[in-house]
């Protein structure tokens, strides 16, 4: 989640992440091409980073470019985008029922939440977001 920490309304989208194999050179790839700054954000008890990604005029993080292992690991590598729903598990049943898949989760975000990453019946991708309370 961002800097900016206000509870995101029920149906916006919050966030947007990249999940890739190798972070530190996509990271460095938008740094050059957009002028992003760039944050570690340690992960897996210091293990690794995954990075916040910051406009480079204000310093606001706007993205974050995440490596695909630890809580990553099953996730597919493309821009994924948070949708903020009210219930998750309600949401993750009208999924299903509805023609979609759960590609992965629910997985928590400690202070911040929970989110999953689901796919629609048309096979497009995007992660649903529980703000906690």
């Amino acid at each position: 989640m961002s800097d900016q920490q206000v509870k995101p309304e029920i149906g916006s989208v919050g966030w947007f992440d990249l999940t890739v194999p190798n972070a530190e050179d996509v990271r460095d790839f938008y740094s050059r091409v957009i002028g992003w700054k760039f944050e570690a954000v340690p992960m897996a008890e210091g293990e690794y980073n995954d990075y916040n990604m910051k406009a480079p005029e204000s310093g606001l993080t706007v993205t974050g470019v995440c490596h695909k292992r630890g809580v990553n690991s099953d996730l597919p590598a493309r821009w994924l985008l948070y949708i903020t729903v009210e219930n998750i598990d309600k949401s993750m049943e009208e999924c299903r029922t509805n023609g979609g898949k759960i590609v992965a989760g629910p997985k928590n975000m400690g202070k911040y939440g929970k989110y999953c990453v689901i796919e629609d019946p048309a096979g497009a991708v995007c992660a649903l977001f529980e703000p906690a309370d």
